[in-house]
């Protein structure tokens, strides 16, 4: 965007390729010999996957997880030539051509998926590589190891789909002591029996902050590159991508008992000043912050006064000195003094709803410089 779409933006977007490149840095130097991945998915996070992609490519990165074929398709030339695309979701019946094409890598759910597959591959007179997905325990998606095994069993699948990898998910990765991580890891251990000399992988975000015999081959970290904490048990080590702010429409002042916004939800006991900022719940800040979240200028914080709406939100400023606050101001709402996971959970949601909704009416601003490491907060 240029100057003049900044000045018409309600709000500003700004993100940091360079916190990007410390976080996958810093998972990778973590995980080592483990390779890291990155998962692309839902645009980046909703950060712009043409825009993250490449830069993760740059540190090394070669592996990239996302969740539909056309994700992939879509990144695939902005990608080293020796890069992996491989899709989580697998594919859709009819669409296996299409992934031929596209030289991704299809990660198969299901039987009926392997089989559709497995057809292609003899159709197409060549092997094609494919991720077998073993369901652990998450009860989400992937094989029974039953079905696993039906494929591992079998000779002339195994020799028209090179199975390049064995993956499962971990459900309560950001829970480091939730038992369910340590049973999922022995069932997939137990499938992996089943598969041997094939690359292992496990672990999430959450999980890349597990011991060690959670990374095995390769780790597929997400929320965490885009700067969320990785589990709720420790500081959040991550440095953060995102930074966002939001421009001041209107400030006026309001006797003691006039209601503000929708079902005036909010009732002022006294005179209270009220700022209203050009951002809402069509731009992703969800109506759960009504009358709990918060913003800050100059690390004052102004709570949301009332609900939020589509395309505004209003905020109590009386703690800011009168004239403080003008029309076209900013305040953040993501930033230093409040962190992406602290706006999810003043939202009572988690911080990839968050990212993974921010809208495309923010002016978008894209640095290379990387802004200092957490608080801690999350």
């Amino acid at each position: 965007m240029s100057d003049s779409d900044s000045a018409m933006a309600g709000g500003c977007l700004t993100i940091s390729l360079g916190a990007l490149r410390a976080n996958y840095r810093l998972i990778a130097a973590r995980v080592a010999p483990a390779r890291a991945a990155a998962v692309v998915k839902a645009d980046g996070y909703g950060l712009g996957a043409l825009h993250v992609a490449p830069v993760l490519a740059a540190e090394g990165c070669r592996d990239f997880f996302v969740a539909h074929l056309a994700e992939a398709i879509a990144l695939k030339t902005a990608l080293p030539t020796n890069a992996r695309l491989y899709v989580l979701n697998g594919l859709q019946p009819g669409s296996e051509t299409a992934c031929i094409a596209a030289g991704a890598i299809p990660v198969l759910n299901s039987l009926d998926q392997a089989r559709r597959w497995q057809a292609a591959a003899r159709g197409s007179g060549n092997p094609r590589d494919a991720v077998v997905q073993v369901d652990s325990g998450m009860s989400r998606l992937g094989m029974t190891p039953a079905e696993a095994g039906t494929l591992a069993g079998d000779a002339d699948f195994r020799a028209a789909v090179p199975v390049v990898l064995l993956m499962s998910h971990l459900a309560c990765a950001d829970t480091p002591d939730h038992p369910a991580n340590e049973a999922q890891r022995r069932n997939f251990a137990a499938a992996a029996a089943l598969f041997p000399g094939v690359p292992l992988s496990l672990a999430n975000s959450g999980g890349s902050f597990l011991p060690t015999d959670f990374h095995l081959a390769l780790v597929r970290p997400g929320v965490s590159l885009y700067g969320a904490a990785p589990n709720d048990a420790a500081p959040n080590p991550m440095r953060p991508v995102v930074a966002l702010d939001a421009r001041v429409i209107q400030v006026r002042t309001i006797p003691a008992g006039a209601g503000v916004g929708y079902g005036m939800t909010f009732t002022a006991d006294r005179e209270t000043r009220i700022a209203t900022i050009a951002a809402g719940y069509a731009d992703g800040l969800p109506r759960a912050l009504g009358n709990r979240g918060a913003a800050y200028y100059n690390g004052v914080r102004l709570p949301i006064a009332g609900r939020v709406s589509m395309d505004s939100i209003t905020l109590d400023v009386t703690a800011l000195p009168p004239g403080t606050l003008k029309l076209g101001d900013r305040v953040e709402l993501i930033g230093p003094h409040q962190s992406l996971d602290q706006l999810a959970a003043d939202a009572g949601t988690i911080s990839y709803e968050i990212l993974t909704s921010l809208g495309h009416r923010y002016h978008r601003v894209y640095r290379d410089s990387e802004p200092p490491a957490a608080s801690g907060a999350a």
